[in-house]
């Protein structure tokens, strides 16, 4: 080999996904070639010249390449450029680690700064704890902002462009988050600036020539050649709002796709009030797109000692947190009703578990086929009766009263089959109580429920209270949610957390909520009590939120497993207002992402014995 090939014993690039790094080197190296990728990443070698190694992996170990000793690296640009700014920035990091709270560093911006950084085209209000915010996002250059959800951080992240925009060190702004998200990055980008900012909504809009682009995380994986591009093609800033549904990192979907496109903008901005709803592993995957390779190893070094207190102090000078107490809100404390089951509901649950009564034994077979998945026995929590199939997909139950009464030699899986003709669920008719008593004081209630049919059997249930709804498949969402807020004779909303557990700000006109089901997934649940307590709430405002659980079934497996990750959330952010929530306050009855501990603790639902009755 001769001419300039023959210099070059490593090459160093992205591979096609740009979240894994390629080394190749020529055989003459093939020894040393094996013994740095072991070095960098055990089991990365594909063959004895190549490797694909995590670009986290390679990042953190970037000081063994110190020991190839040969000339004649070339790296790919992208690369190059990546790792010169993750060095430069993890200067910046170990500062802001090492720096005392009380220091005023001379690159560290301040708050009583902000406004005159902000150029002359912004002209919406910021409050004290904005500004603090802002500065402390502009002193690290990338960053995170976990304040809680109602805080303002679409317009706090909007400030922060404005600023690198008025200093011309950006030009366009990309930002990844939840559909429901929409509304309130177009409505903050119309309303900060004199000349609203020209965005684009992918999907609805191809505008080239838009200032802002904004795409869901569910299209961004399609779109990742286009806005690559238009990321390079101008100095950018990137932001993922709602970012933990990218808490999966290179591993999923979301996370890959978010990965692959932060290196190409010149400052990376995460926002979510719920970092790490299952764990520190969360939180390693979400700063790992902020700071590639420094952030897992931050978190692993911080919270691998298991003390939280000490991994908080560790951790806060990484992120800006405002809290519920800052924000000045009317306390408000969920509370939790435990409901009993009727007999039939209880003797269908048991048989589910595998707990089968005499008469239930006959029907062993039918039931078995129902399934012990999680999903499955958070249905049955609330009815038995939805785990079977109506004419439609989504049909609602039908109840019937008075109730019939059954006979006791009467099969049981017939019994299930026509359940609502004998036994109202509990938890409907508790939820028909609140509404009803609610709807006499003038009051608006949010009801939130898992499961489709669940919603749809609500809808005809509480038909007489003019009800709004909203899940998936809603055709006319945003006119559902106009009329919940404008029409008076609208007393009652019914969604699910996946649709409208974030985005969306209902706390002008309702203060009650009534959860029906709560899944494994604490972030989700941590977002939906927001939506109705968040700034802008009235001095005084009164919020009643009411927790509704089956006692003996898997809701008091999904409270203590929710009540363990809240804990640790609000030790980790150092945010008594988390914890508080992970001892929800029991109530006399007046009328899903589930981890490895929650696989656990599932089990040994499945394995408690049946009840003595």
């Amino acid at each position: 080999m001769s001419g300039p090939e023959a210099n070059v014993s490593l090459r160093l690039g992205f591979d096609v996904t740009r979240t894994r790094v390629e080394l190749r080197a020529l055989a003459a190296f093939q020894e040393d070639f094996a013994r740095l990728t072991a070095r960098i990443a055990p089991g990365g070698q594909r063959s004895p010249l190549s490797a694909e190694i995590d670009l986290d992996d390679f990042l953190v170990n970037l000081s063994e390449l110190a020991t190839w000793t040969h000339s004649g690296v070339d790296w790919d640009t992208d690369l190059m450029a990546l790792v010169n700014g993750v060095l430069d920035d993890a200067d910046t990091v170990q500062r802001s680690l090492d720096q005392a709270p009380s220091d005023n560093a001379g690159d560290t911006v301040q708050p009583h700064e902000i406004v005159g950084l902000l150029g002359s085209d912004w002209i919406a209000d910021l409050t004290s704890f904005q500004q603090r915010d802002i500065a402390r996002l502009l002193s690290l250059r990338h960053g995170a902002n976990f304040s809680v959800p109602g805080a303002g951080k679409t317009r706090v992240a909007l400030a922060v462009y404005a600023v690198m925009r008025a200093s011309r060190n950006a030009q366009r702004l990309l930002v990844v988050g939840p559909k429901s998200a929409y509304e309130s990055w177009e409505y903050e980008s119309s309303i900060c600036f004199k000349e609203p900012l020209r965005t684009a909504v992918t999907g609805q809009s191809d505008d080239p020539l838009a200032e802002v682009r904004i795409v869901n995380y569910e299209r961004l994986d399609r779109c990742l050649g286009d806005l690559a591009a238009w990321l390079r093609s101008a100095p950018s800033m990137v932001v993922l709002d709602e970012a933990h549904r990218m808490k999966l990192g290179a591993s999923g979907t979301y996370g890959s796709a978010c990965l692959a496109l932060g290196p190409l903008a010149d400052r990376r901005l995460i926002l979510t009030g719920t970092p790490a709803p299952n764990g520190a592993k969360d939180l390693e995957n979400l700063l790992s797109f902020v700071w590639p390779g420094h952030g897992k190893r931050v978190v692993n070094e911080a919270v691998g000692g298991g003390d939280l207190a000490y991994a908080s102090s560790v951790l806060r000078p990484l992120f800006t947190r405002t809290t519920k107490q800052e924000l000045g809100l009317p306390p408000f404390e969920p509370k939790v009703r435990y409901l009993d089951m009727p007999p039939l509901h209880a003797e269908v649950y048991e048989a589910l578990k595998g707990n089968f009564s005499a008469r239930a034994e006959g029907s062993r077979d039918n039931i078995e086929a129902l399934g012990r998945a999680m999903l499955r026995l958070l249905m049955a929590a609330t009815s038995p009766a939805l785990l079977l199939e109506g004419a439609s997909q989504y049909e609602p139950l039908e109840y019937q009263v008075p109730p019939l009464e059954p006979s006791p030699g009467d099969n049981l899986y017939e019994l299930l089959r026509h359940l609502p003709r004998y036994e109202l669920s509990p938890k409907y008719q508790e939820t028909l109580k609140i509404v009803a008593d609610n709807a006499v004081e003038g009051r608006k209630t949010l009801v939130w429920t898992t499961f489709v049919r669940s919603l749809t059997t609500l809808e005809k249930l509480l038909g007489g209270y003019s009800p709004a709804v909203v899940y998936g498949g809603t055709p006319d969402r945003d006119e559902q949610l106009r009329r919940f807020r404008q029409d008076p004779g609208c007393h009652v909303l019914i969604s699910n957390p996946a649709t409208l557990g974030e985005g969306i700000s209902l706390h002008q006109v309702c203060h009650d909520a009534v959860y029906v089901d709560r899944d494994f997934m604490a972030g989700r649940f941590l977002q939906s009590l927001d939506r109705i307590h968040r700034l802008g709430l009235a001095p005084g405002t009164e919020t009643r939120v009411t927790v509704l659980a089956t006692r003996g079934t898997i809701d008091e497996v999904v409270r203590l497993r929710l009540d363990e990750k809240l804990e640790f959330m609000g030790r980790i952010l150092d945010d008594p207002g988390v914890q508080q929530l992970a001892d929800l306050q029991e109530e006399p009855p007046a009328g899903a992402g589930m981890d490895t501990a929650d696989v656990r603790a599932l089990l040994r639902h499945l394995d408690a014995p049946a009840p003595l009755t």
